[in-house]
């Protein structure tokens, strides 16, 4: 659950009512305070990592989930991944069920979205360093993420009481780049293997 402001101007009684009467228990209820562009989330970042094989995320509007489309494919995929569903109940994207066939492929379709917003902003980019090249200018920012760092990153993502945010500052790194090398569980995505692979480090899957 997740309201914008913590003023008590929003309440959380109408998420609360449909998550209970959709099956989940008081005790697995989560809820933020905070814009849906904050990145500070401890109660999505405690649920997130609460989830186990089988589980299913429950949300009540698809906006309560994430910042933008980007944010909200990528966390979807992630808990696929782990093979935890995810459901909507109303609103936009009340057909996502990644339980159901019909749910996944409705957010397939939201993927596809996400994915072509990436290669728009993609191409921007390289244009943008074309440009900056042909003007004798170099750009482009340097990996904040060191194998210690990963190293550090993964031990502390494998306990469940481990504060994203206080690891990040702890690290240096943003949370984007901390989800980029390690998922929520500590285990090494794709650019966490690429590298320590060149810098020499063993990889353990």
């Amino acid at each position: 659950m997740r309201v914008s402001k913590a003023d008590g101007s929003q309440v959380f009684d109408l998420q609360r009512d449909a998550l209970l009467a959709s099956g989940v228990k008081p005790s697995r209820l989560y809820e933020d305070q905070a814009t849906g562009k904050k990145d500070d989330r401890p109660g999505l970042e405690a649920c997130l990592k609460s989830l186990r094989d089988g589980d299913t995320l429950v949300v009540w509007k698809l906006d309560r989930l994430g910042r933008n489309l980007r944010h909200l494919v990528n966390t979807i995929h992630d808990l696929i991944e782990r093979k935890i569903g995810f459901r909507v109940l109303s609103g936009q994207g009340a057909n996502i069920d990644t339980t159901t066939a019909g749910g996944r492929l409705v957010f397939g379709f939201f993927a596809a979205l996400a994915e072509f917003e990436r290669e728009l902003i993609r191409e921007r980019t390289m244009a943008g360093l074309s440009s900056a090249r042909a003007r004798g200018r170099t750009g482009g920012r340097p990996y904040t993420m060191t194998p210690a760092k990963l190293r550090l990153a993964q031990a502390a993502m494998a306990q469940r009481d481990t504060t994203v945010g206080d690891l990040c500052k702890e690290l240096g790194i943003t949370r984007q780049t901390l989800y980029r090398f390690v998922d929520p569980k500590g285990e090494l995505r794709a650019d966490g293997i690429k590298l320590l692979k060149r810098k020499g480090q063993s990889v353990s899957l």
